[in-house]
C-alpha cells in the first residue's frame, strides 16, 4: 500500500523540485481521495460532521488536515492533539495501514453482499412461486373436486340419521345405588378411590356384573368430594387389555407412546424434512391426573405389563430415538421436553379381569389393592329385571323375572334377553297399547338362541339313597356338583371292584380312594366286598380334592341304604383319618349352592372365617370330623325318602 501511495506521489511531480511539506500534502490529499472512495464522499462530510471533523477537514492547515483524517478513520472524536510536521509521516504511515485493512474488509463485504442478494432473490423467487401456487389453488379450487363433494354430502346426510340408543346403553345403571348385588365390593372400591391418597386397584369377577360401570360412577362422585385429588374434569379413559399391542421397538404402542422416526414411519411432514423424530404420547398419558380403566388385564402381553410396572413408579412415559439430536436447533420445544423430561403420565391403575388371581403379573398385584364381585344370585338377576323393565316402561308377566334367572348369572346378559323378549312381544302384539312380556316371550327367545338353563340340577326336599350334592368352582363361579354312587353285594367275597368315570380327573380319583379308607373306619365295612360304581352326573371335571367328604357320603349312603338330604351341599378334602380339610373357594362355592336352591351348606372349620354367617340365607355349617357332616347328611326328613 505505501508503494502505491509513493507511485501515486511520483506521478505526480518530481521529488526533487516539492518541498517535504508540500509531499506529505500530496500525500494526505492522495489518502483522503482514498478514503472518500471506500465510503462514498457524501458519507464522508456526514461522517465528519458526526465526529466534529468538518472544520480540520477543511482547513489548508496540514496538522488540522491530518487531525481530521485520523477522527475519521479511527472514528474517534476525542483526538484533539494536532501533530507536529515531524509526526505527520508517521501517523500517515498508520493511516495508510488502518485504510489498506478498510479497503479490504470493504471487498469482503461487497462480495458477501452480492452472495446474500443473490440466496435472498432466490428464495425470494421461491416465495413467490409458493404464494402463486397457493392462490391459483384457491381461486381454482383444486382441493375439492364434484367426487370429494358428493362424497361430504353423502356424510352430512349420514350424520343427520340417528338410530335410538343401544338397550344395554339406555339401561346402564347411573347411580352406585343402580348396581345390584355388589354392595360390598362396590363399599371397598369407594372407600379406595374416594380417598386422599386413591390406590391402584385389580377387579376381579365374572363379566357382566358392573364392574366397569362402578368404576365410572365411583370416580364421578370422588371429584365431588373436596378431600379427593381427581378434578372436576378428571378422565376416564378405557381399554382393553386384550387388544392392546406393541412391538419390540416401540413404533406402536398405544398404551404407553410411540416414537414416528422420520426415515421409517414418517413423523409430521415439516419435522420428517428436517430428520426430527416425533414423539406420540398414549393413552397412559390421555389418563393423567384421572383413571386408567384396563379391563381383561390379564389378557395384556407380559412385556407391556412390566413397561406399564415402569410407568406407575416413574409417574411419566420416558421416549428414546437414535434420530433425536438435543443440540439440534430445529427441535421444537415440545418434543425437546417430551425426550429430556417425558410425557406426565400421573394416574391411578384400574384393571379389571375374569381370570384368576394368580393369571395377573404378580408385580402389578404387588402395587394394587384387590377387590372381588361377587356373582349374581338369582334374586339379584330377577332386580336386574324388574329395574330394567320399569326403564324400558314395559309390563312382565309374574313369572317373567325369575325364568331369565334360570338362563344366566351376568346382568348385562339378562338385559339382552329382556330386550330380545321386549322385540317379540312387539312383533306378536302390535295393536296392543302397552307392552307386556309374556314367559313365552321369553321362551321364544331362549329357543331361536339355544339357551339352556345356567343350573340343571336343583335341590329337592326329598332323600335320596346314594346321591350327594357336591360343590365346584370354576373362575370366579360355583357349581353344585351331583355325585351319586350305587353298591352291589360283590360275587367272590373280597374281589370286588371300583369304578369311577375318568372325565372327573385324577384329583378325584384320590379322593375315591381317600374316601375307601374313611368309609371302612366308619362303618366296618370293607369295600373289597363290594362292587361299587361312582359317578359324577354330567361328567363334570373336578380340579381340587374338595369332593372328598361328599364322594365318603355317597359311598356310605350307597352300602348301608341311608338316604341322603337333596337340600344339602357339601365341599371338604377328607384326609384318611377322616377329618374333614379346608379347601378353596368356599365363598363363590356358597353362590353356585344358592343358585340350585340349597339351605343347608357343609363347609370345613378351617374355612369357616371365608364366608359370613348366614351368608346369602344359607344355613353354614363348619365341621373338622367327617361323622359330624355325616349326622346333618343323613338326618330324617319328613318328606318321603326316594330309594
Amino acid at each position: 500500500m505505501k508503494d502505491f501511495f509513493n507511485k501515486i506521489l511520483r506521478s505526480e511531480a518530481p521529488q526533487s523540485k516539492l518541498s517535504e511539506e508540500e509531499q506529505l500534502k500530496r500525500q494526505l490529499a492522495a489518502l483522503y481521495g482514498m478514503y472518500a472512495g471506500i465510503i462514498g464522499s457524501e458519507k464522508v462530510v456526514l461522517k465528519a460532521g458526526k465526529l466534529d471533523a468538518l472544520e480540520l477537514i477543511r482547513s489548508e492547515g496540514l496538522p488540522d488536515r491530518v487531525l481530521g483524517l485520523q477522527k475519521l478513520v479511527f472514528e474517534d472524536p476525542t483526538l484533539e492533539t494536532r501533530p507536529t510536521i515531524e509526526e505527520v509521516p508517521a501517523i500517515l504511515e498508520q493511516l495508510e495501514d488502518e485504510l489498506a485493512d478498510l479497503m479490504a474488509r470493504r471487498v469482503v463485504e461487497d462480495k458477501l453482499e452480492k452472495k446474500i442478494a443473490a440466496k435472498m432473490e432466490e428464495r425470494h423467487q421461491e416465495y413467490v412461486k409458493e404464494i402463486k401456487m397457493q392462490v391459483l389453488k384457491e381461486e381454482e379450487g383444486n382441493v375439492e373436486n364434484p367426487q370429494t363433494l358428493k362424497k361430504y354430502a353423502m356424510l352430512e346426510v349420514l350424520e343427520d340419521k340417528k338410530l335410538t340408543k343401544s338397550v344395554m346403553e339406555l339401561l346402564r345403571p347411573e347411580t352406585l345405588d343402580q348396581i345390584v348385588g355388589q354392595k360390598r365390593a362396590v363399599e371397598a372400591l369407594r372407600s379406595k378411590l374416594a380417598s386422599p391418597y386413591p390406590q391402584h386397584l385389580i377387579l376381579y369377577g365374572p363379566p357382566g356384573i358392573g364392574k366397569t360401570t362402578a368404576a365410572r360412577l365411583v370416580l364421578e362422585e370422588a371429584k365431588k368430594l373436596k378431600f379427593t385429588p381427581f378434578a372436576k374434569d378428571a378422565p376416564f379413559v378405557e381399554a382393553d387389555g386384550s387388544t392392546l399391542r406393541w412391538d419390540s421397538r416401540d413404533m406402536t404402542n398405544p398404551l404407553l407412546g410411540s416414537v414416528h422416526d422420520p426415515i421409517y414411519q414418517g413423523a409430521r411432514r415439516d419435522l420428517a424434512e428436517t430428520g426430527i423424530p416425533e414423539p406420540k404420547p398414549g393413552l397412559a398419558t390421555d389418563a393423567h391426573a384421572g383413571i386408567l380403566f384396563i379391563d381383561e388385564i390379564g389378557e395384556m402381553d407380559p412385556m407391556l405389563q412390566n413397561k406399564l410396572l415402569k410407568v406407575l413408579e416413574d409417574k411419566r412415559v420416558k421416549f428414546e430415538s437414535a434420530y433425536y439430536d438435543s443440540s439440534d436447533p430445529n427441535v421444537p420445544k415440545y418434543i425437546k421436553k417430551l425426550f429430556e423430561e417425558g410425557a406426565p403420565a400421573d394416574f391411578i391403575l384400574i384393571g379389571a379381569t375374569t381370570r384368576d388371581a394368580s393369571d395377573i403379573n404378580p408385580a402389578i398385584r404387588s402395587r394394587c389393592a384387590e377387590i372381588y364381585f361377587e356373582p349374581l344370585t338369582p334374586k339379584d338377576i330377577e332386580e336386574i329385571v324388574y329395574n330394567a323393565a320399569r326403564r324400558l316402561k314395559v309390563e312382565l308377566s309374574p313369572e317373567v323375572p325369575s325364568l331369565i334367572s334360570e338362563y344366566t348369572i351376568e346382568g348385562r346378559k339378562a338385559i339382552n334377553i329382556l330386550a330380545d323378549a321386549y322385540g317379540v312381544a312387539l312383533y306378536r302384539d302390535e295393536t296392543a297399547e302397552k307392552v307386556i312380556i309374556a314367559a313365552e316371550d321369553v321362551y321364544r327367545v331362549a329357543q331361536v338362541s339355544r339357551l339352556t338353563p345356567y343350573v340343571t340340577c336343583k335341590a329337592s326336599d326329598t332323600a335320596e339313597i346314594g346321591k350327594v350334592f357336591g360343590l365346584g368352582v370354576a373362575g370366579y363361579l360355583g357349581s353344585v356338583l351331583e355325585i351319586e354312587a350305587v353298591a352291589f353285594k360283590a360275587a367272590d367275597k373280597g374281589k370286588g371292584s371300583m369304578r369311577f368315570n375318568d372325565t372327573a380327573g385324577s384329583m378325584a380319583k384320590d379322593s375315591v380312594f381317600n374316601a375307601a379308607a374313611v368309609v371302612r373306619k366308619v362303618t366296618g365295612e370293607d369295600l373289597g366286598n363290594y362292587d361299587i360304581h361312582i359317578n359324577v352326573i354330567g361328567g363334570g371335571r373336578i380340579d381340587g380334592p374338595s369332593a372328598g367328604t361328599a364322594i365318603v357320603a355317597a359311598i356310605i349312603s350307597a352300602i348301608t341304604g341311608q338316604a341322603v338330604r337333596q337340600d344339602v351341599a357339601v365341599t371338604g378334602e377328607i384326609s384318611i383319618q377322616g377329618k374333614v380339610k379346608a379347601v378353596g373357594g368356599v365363598f363363590e362355592k356358597a353362590y353356585g349352592a344358592k343358585q340350585a336352591g340349597i339351605k343347608t351348606m357343609i363347609i370345613p372349620k378351617e374355612n369357616q372365617q371365608d364366608v359370613p354367617e348366614n351368608h346369602l340365607g344359607l344355613d353354614i355349617c363348619p365341621v373338622t370330623e367327617v361323622q359330624d357332616a355325616l349326622k346333618i347328611l343323613f338326618t330324617k326328613q319328613s318328606a318321603e325318602v326316594s330309594a
